[in-house]
């Protein structure tokens, strides 16, 4: 097949790659060709080598990331599609048994088949983040779908600096008229607060959801240490387990305001009001090892941190980091104790990271148990041929 041979939905724009891609992502080094006067966000016809149509993507000229698949085979990926696909997607998540509340993952990029787009609701806000220019387009088609499906009527959308600086792109943050600055909401009977304006991602991490409910039941009674506590998720679950002391420590000054507000919205709901809560302002590494320094044990610590490897050349740092970090916390778990560890980059395969705790634990005179793994919950899909979408990775270590 010759472009000139191409569906007429394709018109003149299209790629042919010099090699097959491995998954739903087309790296520019895989192009072979593209059609003139091609512009960040068209959707352009896949050919292979051949000149064979392979399907349908969204492309940028600066990005890596030169095409991101819509969808294979012949069917275009045109506007009534991607409408059908977010439909799909939100009667999915109301149908899941295992989905309750307002508060969950929405679309989730290659999951869904909205590459580039994440939209997470938070009660009555649809919350969305970009990593690619092109994916704006991909919102606002699917924006009404959405707010049609749930009778919401606010949202936002950021596109933040990182992400456009790699694309020379300018970063967004819309929003519309009537979206509050601040929302309170509820997951798993517990009350958080959103400042939007001072908040990663798109306001909270619903993809630790079942994660945090989980943890409940290992607390009661145990000293609990959330390190890279952000808002305060685990620590606040650890409380409503019935945990005798809680601490919550991250580096981020105004997380640790807002996971004491957090703390003090739900103090009448704790099972027990006179067990200490608090939030420590402080360098998770540099804190963590004061704690060795004073003896410190505790009988359940969760590991948090933010994304250490967010691309290759991160690779070699981001792991020494993973090491470290693990390294230290192993040393202050109580005999018999609980570590629950987790990695949120993608490019971090769950074996690899289970080796870079196991080498952690070297040397330390103890036996670590993995009692179980776990991730996101289903309102977080992974397609199979994308293992990066499983990109949070939590192990339960029982340390002896």
């Amino acid at each position: 097949m010759s472009p000139g041979d191409l569906p007429v939905e394709a018109g003149d724009a299209w790629v042919r790659l010099a090699n097959p891609p491995k998954g739903p992502r087309v790296y520019r080094k895989l192009i072979g060709e593209t059609a003139r006067k091609l512009r960040a966000g068209d959707r352009v016809a896949i050919l292979d080598p051949q000149g064979e149509l392979l399907g349908w993507g969204l492309y940028h000229p600066k990005s890596e990331i030169a095409v991101r698949l819509l969808r294979r085979g012949p069917e275009p990926a045109d506007d009534d599609w991607l409408r059908a696909r977010a439909a799909a997607a939100v009667r999915a998540r109301l149908k899941s048994p295992e989905i309750s509340g307002d508060v969950y993952r929405l679309l989730h990029a290659e999951g869904d088949d909205f590459p580039g787009l994440v939209v997470d609701r938070y009660g009555p806000v649809l919350s969305a983040e970009i990593y690619t220019a092109g994916a704006a387009s991909l919102f606002d088609l699917a924006l009404p779908v959405l707010q049609q499906e749930l009778g919401t009527a606010e949202w936002r959308l950021s596109f933040d600096a990182d992400s456009a600086r790699a694309e020379s792109e300018q970063p967004l943050d819309l929003h519309s008229p009537g979206c509050p600055q601040r929302l309170r909401i509820e997951e798993n009977g517990v009350r958080y607060e959103i400042h939007f304006d001072a908040s990663h991602k798109t306001g909270f991490f619903c993809d630790q959801r079942e994660n945090r409910a989980r943890l409940r039941a290992h607390c009661a009674g145990k000293r609990v240490l959330d390190v890279c506590c952000y808002t305060g998720g685990f620590a606040l679950n650890a409380a409503f387990g019935g945990a005798a002391e809680v601490t919550g420590v991250d580096l981020d000054e105004d997380a640790i305001a807002l996971a004491q507000r957090n703390l003090n919205l739900n103090l009448e709901r704790l099972p027990d009001r006179s067990a200490p809560v608090r939030f420590v302002h402080a360098d998770a590494f540099s804190y963590l090892r004061t704690l060795l320094q004073n003896d410190a044990r505790y009988d359940v610590i969760v590991l948090d941190p933010p994304k250490f490897i967010h691309n290759r050349r991160e690779w070699e740092e981001g792991i020494a980091r993973y090491h470290d970090l693990n390294k230290l916390a192993l040393r202050l778990v109580a005999p018999g104790g609980l570590l629950l560890t987790c990695s949120c980059s993608g490019l971090l395969q769950p074996i690899e990271f289970q080796e870079t705790v196991r080498r952690a634990s070297r040397g330390l005179g103890r036996s670590v148990r993995l009692l179980r793994t776990t991730g996101a919950g289903p309102d977080h899909p992974v397609r199979l041929d994308f293992p990066e979408g499983a990109y949070l990775k939590a192990l339960w270590l029982r340390v002896d």
